[in-house]
Order: C-alpha cells, then sequence, then structure tokens
C-alpha cells in the first residue's frame, strides 16, 4: 500500500499527459481555443500536470449540449399521428367504395326471367 501511495502522484501525472496529449491531437481545430494544437501540446507535456489542466481548462471549447432530440415516442410526433389518421380514412373509404361496388355488383346479379 505503501508502494502504491509512493508511485500515485507519478500515475496521476502520466494518465492526465496521456489524456491531453490524445485530446489535443484528436480535436478538431476549429475548436481549440487561445493557442495553436502543437503549441498546446508542448505546454502540457512540458509542465507537468499544470499543462494538461490548463488544456482542459482554457484549450478546448467545450461542446454545447445538443438539442432536445425529436419525440421519444411514436404517439408523441404530430406528423405519426397525421399519417395515421390519413391511413385510417383512406382505409375506411376503401371499405366503403368495396362495400357499395359489392352491392352495385349484387343488384347486377338478380335472376332475369328465363322465358
Amino acid at each position: 500500500m505503501a508502494a502504491l501511495l509512493r508511485y500515485l502522484p507519478l500515475i496521476v501525472a502520466v494518465v492526465l499527459l496521456v489524456a491531453a496529449v490524445v485530446d489535443i491531437v484528436r480535436i478538431e481545430p476549429d475548436r481549440v481555443r487561445a493557442l495553436p494544437k502543437p503549441l498546446w501540446a508542448v505546454i502540457a507535456i512540458g509542465i507537468v500536470i499544470i499543462g494538461p489542466i490548463l488544456w482542459f481548462a482554457l484549450g478546448r471549447e467545450r461542446l454545447q449540449p445538443r438539442p432536445a432530440a425529436g419525440p421519444v415516442a411514436p404517439d408523441d410526433d404530430p406528423e405519426f399521428l397525421q399519417r395515421l389518421a390519413r391511413e385510417k380514412e383512406q382505409e375506411q373509404r376503401i371499405r366503403d367504395l368495396e362495400k357499395r361496388l359489392s352491392e352495385l355488383d349484387g343488384d347486377d346479379e338478380t335472376p332475369k326471367n328465363p322465358q
């Protein structure tokens, strides 16, 4: 346990350094603030612990929160509800037309006088 506590600052410094350098390399240039990316890399590597902290605090632009996504459930979506209502009306119209058509066909099939 004592050995772990002795190496803990070194482990923290290495983890911070690796995280900062990876972030500096992967971030888009338009999201970097204050200094160019290569200079931020030199600062992060050259100034132990404080360099990576400066990068995360000052060097990178924070992502804006995403706007709320669209409706979660289908019945929360007004377009879905309108489309559903249209489909229901069309199906009812088709059933009515089929019923009228079968009634008209039924009238034609009455037996004629075979005299």
